[in-house]
């Protein structure tokens, strides 16, 4: 046990809730329009409640329990039974709890990113149950192959803070969740701008700020490693915000706010695979790319398509995390992480088709279980509100909260004022007002 290591621990888990909840809630709440201000944000904090109790009760177990075939954990820690004070399987150092913590905030997030896709239309209970069915059968399993003794670790598959565990999964199950749950209907009739700017930047800050404890809580200790996580980060982050302001700059001839922060986001999800993996040069590569590759799906495969991911949670953690994962590939090196491997451009191809290899089954993993978990749920609930529901917003029409209240004050008379401003002449002249009898 180290006690500088489980500090900075503790320290990167709060960072980590923190930038889900308010981060994610703020940054998704400000992109909907003013009437799903409220739904948008429960979507986010609800999935935090219903994924820490899953995740207490058997995900953890699930996902790095003892490997059963390099397919799914064993059943040793269900209800935390086994975790407790002492170092986190033998080998780290840090405690048990707070391990399972970390992990557990990671697919709090994964799943309210999904949430982004579906905004404005999911019908609230059947996101409850979907939230609790999906991290089970979908994320824990998936990060047991990756991060819990799985096929894919075994493959030889490169993910430092997930890449394929939380980006591309979540992306590719936003956007498969908002194909089968269908449109808004009011898509591609009238523009979709955001509501509340503002709200969005603080939401894209609290992003950035906690994706250092995202990534360089990832090394699971405080030493030179989490120096250059913490340092890549935030190069890459950088990058890609540069990186989308010049595009955007080019192509439709002004630059925007909202544009620049998801390129800093986009740049954030690309180097996550490969944070503790690859040199600061190399950061700055994968961030800057990040960006116009996140654009490009944005802005003209969702345009060719028409799939309505109201959030663009697939164009920018499922596009930007698929670069990320292939770029890890290229640009890895043993030189700053002896855990890792040697990429295409160190002299390594098999590594790329690993990180290839992993990819394709997140993809697979994230559509197909999405799909029939959605259409399950359907046979004993609907999957999304009706139209008069939608129409007058999620707010009002479900949890009857509305995010601004207007306000029913009467504007002040002004006849006072005007009085107190007369001439004194006037004033003079006017009778005294008389008692009411």
């Amino acid at each position: 046990m180290d006690s500088g290591d489980t500090t900075w621990m503790l320290v990167a888990t709060a960072i980590v809730i923190f930038m889900h909840v308010p981060g994610l809630a703020l940054f998704y709440g400000g992109l909907v329009s003013d009437r799903n201000v409220v739904s948008t944000m429960m979507h986010s904090f609800v999935s935090l409640l219903v994924v820490t109790i899953v995740w207490m009760l058997w995900g953890y177990s699930l996902a790095f329990g003892t490997d059963i075939g390099g397919f799914i954990g064993g059943l040793d820690y269900l209800g935390f039974n086994g975790v407790g004070p002492e170092a986190a399987f033998g080998t780290y150092t840090i405690p048990h709890y707070m391990f399972a913590i970390f992990q557990g905030a990671f697919a709090a997030i994964t799943v309210a990113i999904i949430s982004g896709g579906i905004a404005g239309r999911i019908s609230f209970p059947a996101w409850i149950l979907f939230s609790a069915v999906w991290v089970t059968v979908i994320y824990a399993p998936m990060a047991h192959w990756v991060w819990g003794g799985g096929w894919l670790a075994q493959l030889g598959e490169l993910d430092f803070a997930g890449g394929t565990v939380v980006h591309i999964l979540s992306g590719v199950s936003a956007l498969t969740a908002a194909i089968v749950i269908g449109p808004r209907f009011e898509h591609l009739k009238k523009s979709h701008s955001p509501h509340n700017i503002v709200l969005f930047l603080i939401g894209a800050a609290t992003l950035w700020f906690g994706w250092f404890g995202f990534n360089a809580g990832s090394a699971l200790a405080a030493n030179g490693l989490t120096a250059l996580v913490f340092a890549n980060t935030q190069i890459a982050a950088a990058a890609g915000g540069l990186g989308w302001l010049f595009v955007e700059w080019s192509i439709r001839r002004r630059p925007t706010l909202v544009g620049t922060a998801t390129g800093a986001i986009a740049g954030l999800v690309g180097i996550t695979p490969a944070a503790g993996f690859v040199t600061v040069p190399a950061a700055l590569i994968i961030g800057l790319i990040a960006a116009p590759v996140s654009y490009f799906g944005i802005h003209f495969v969702k345009s060719r398509f028409k799939y309505d991911d109201t959030l663009d949670a697939f164009g920018v953690h499922g596009i930007a995390g698929i670069w990320g994962a292939l770029a890890t590939g290229l640009f890895a090196t043993t030189a700053v992480n002896e855990a890792g491997k040697n990429g295409l451009f160190y002299g390594n191809p098999e590594l790329l088709l690993h990180q290839a290899i992993g990819v394709g089954t997140a993809l697979v993993l994230g559509c197909a279980g999405t799909f029939l978990i959605l259409k399950g749920i359907g046979l004993f609930m609907p999957l999304r509100v009706s139209r008069e529901e939608e129409e007058m917003g999620l707010d009002i029409s479900f949890h009857e909260e509305p995010a601004y209240s207007p306000s029913n004050a009467e504007p002040k008379s002004m006849t006072y004022s005007i009085k107190k401003e007369a001439p004194m002449d006037a004033l003079l002249k006017t009778d005294p007002p008389r008692p009411n009898r």
